[in-house]
């Protein structure tokens, strides 16, 4: 598997490398009665890979629909690269460089992998609304190329996506994550349903991520989580449990007792 190319027109990623990518304060957010997340403050960096683990409940994912504009928060403010996008539609977000892949493969199977992540590079491009079929030497057709090639599904390009594995399907959703320019991407449990084999080909996979491009991994994989992030947060009913590096977090006795059974192998 080659290095992902960085072909992104100048000027884009200058901004990036210093300063936060995603600043929460006080995010909370009510369903009826229920506190689903509740005043979670969180600071991730540019190019920071972070992640956010805890048990089922714990408010996960709640916070990530936040984040992307999925659910609007109850109360608090959501800034991405240092602009206020609380109440921003999705959309918007993901013109500002968020991309966010689901726990549930959201792929278009009667499509082949090469089509999928051609019609994902066209989607965030300014001629995303032509007619016009694309030509031979149209260059999001080689940008394509390249992310399917990031993420190790060459050899099948030409695949319907219904007839890949599930790993495999999971590695297209990370290329179609990296279609664009991205800033920051949250992954929801890539590693959910992967065997052993596939989960070691998605840690080569998000290592090999260029430095400038962030990202939050929801994953109940302790072994992938703590290998691919910089840092965690741990979170418990709702709220911020924890923070720290994944040595401190794995060797925590309170993080041992809560969420690994005394102890994590």
């Amino acid at each position: 598997m080659s290095a992902l190319a960085v072909t992104e027109p100048a000027g884009r990623l200058e901004s990036v490398s210093t300063g936060s990518a995603l600043e929460l304060r006080g995010i909370t957010k009510m369903f009826g009665a229920l506190a689903a997340i509740a005043d979670v403050t969180m600071t991730v960096q540019s190019g920071e890979r972070r992640a956010v683990l805890g048990s089922n409940g714990a408010g996960k994912t709640t916070l990530f629909n936040c984040v992307t504009g999925d659910f609007l928060p109850t109360s608090g403010t959501i800034r991405l690269f240092g602009e206020d996008v609380t109440t921003f539609p999705a959309h918007e977000r993901v013109r500002r460089g968020l991309r966010r892949t689901y726990q549930i493969s959201l792929l278009f199977g009667g499509l082949t992998v090469a089509d999928n992540v051609y019609l994902a590079c066209r989607g965030v491009s300014r001629g995303r609304f032509s007619l016009l079929r694309p030509r031979r030497g149209d260059p999001l057709l080689h940008r394509a190329e390249e992310l399917i090639d990031a993420v190790n599904l060459s050899e099948s390009a030409g695949t319907l996506v219904a007839e890949l594995s599930y790993g495999q399907q999971r590695q297209l959703e990370i290329a179609l994550a990296l279609a664009g320019a991205p800033r920051l991407i949250l992954f929801d449990e890539p590693a959910a349903g992967l065997s052993p084999t596939e989960r070691a080909e998605l840690i080569r996979i998000l290592t090999s991520l260029p430095g400038h491009i962030g990202y939050v991994i929801i994953e109940h994989d302790m072994d992938v989580a703590l290998r691919v992030a910089e840092s965690v947060t741990m979170m418990h009913n709702g709220r911020v449990f924890k923070e720290g590096t994944p040595e401190e977090i794995e060797n925590d006795p309170e993080v041992q007792a809560l969420y690994l059974g005394g102890g994590h192998g």
